[in-house]
């Protein structure tokens, strides 16, 4: 795997350079700034932009978007020490792969991983702060998408954070129902796993 670290504390990317590699990660560039990301991953093409998203110049966020608008399949990792809403709104909103806490900095190999397959990983106290996010709107086309009142609400209760037991238990319904029902849902909508669900939830229907 080939990733680019962008973070403007040069210490903390070199020490995570170091750890990455120790692991097998293959460290093709190192950059400061958001500027610089876009530069590198234009020149390097990584497999995975591990990145901070408070720096000087082009944050973070707007070096993703810049990023996605000319490399439509970039996998992008936010790793930062911010867990502030507005951060997380925005990179589910832009598309970004993934957003971890440096404080998880254990589960960043393992992120990266999840992520080169294709999936999104959001650490756990992102997640949990997800269902906080959510907000009504009502004007999603559920009947468009092929999704019934029944399959709407179990994808509104896995958003909210609920396990198969709790919603099963709150709708009255067997766990292996709860399971089948939230199977149709990945494959009508193409997503791998519930938490793809729950990111596909704020950001499609309560966009």
């Amino acid at each position: 795997m080939k990733i680019i670290i962008t973070d403007d504390d040069r210490l903390a990317a070199m020490s995570l350079k170091t750890i990455l590699e120790s692991v097998g990660v293959e460290v093709i560039g190192l950059g400061g700034s958001g500027e610089e990301a876009v530069k590198l991953y234009d020149e390097l093409l990584p497999d995975v932009m591990l990145m901070d998203i408070r720096m000087g110049g082009m944050d973070g966020i707007q070096a993703g978007e810049e990023i996605l608008r000319r490399h439509g399949d970039a996998k992008i990792l936010y790793l930062t020490t911010f867990a502030d809403d507005e951060y997380i709104i925005k990179a589910l909103r832009m598309g970004a792969k993934g957003y971890i806490l440096k404080q998880d900095f254990e589960s960043i190999s393992a992120a990266l991983e999840t992520v080169m397959n294709g999936q999104s990983v959001f650490g756990d106290r992102i997640m949990g702060r997800i269902p906080q996010l959510i907000r009504q709107k009502g004007d999603y086309d559920f009947e468009g998408h092929g999704i019934s009142a029944k399959e709407k609400e179990i994808m509104e209760l896995v958003a909210a954070g609920l396990s198969n037991k709790e919603i099963a238990a709150k709708l009255f319904l067997g766990e292996g129902t709860v399971r089948n029902y939230i199977s149709a849902l990945l494959e009508k909508l193409s997503l791998r796993d519930r938490t793809q669900l729950a990111i596909y939830y704020y950001t499609e229907v309560n966009k």
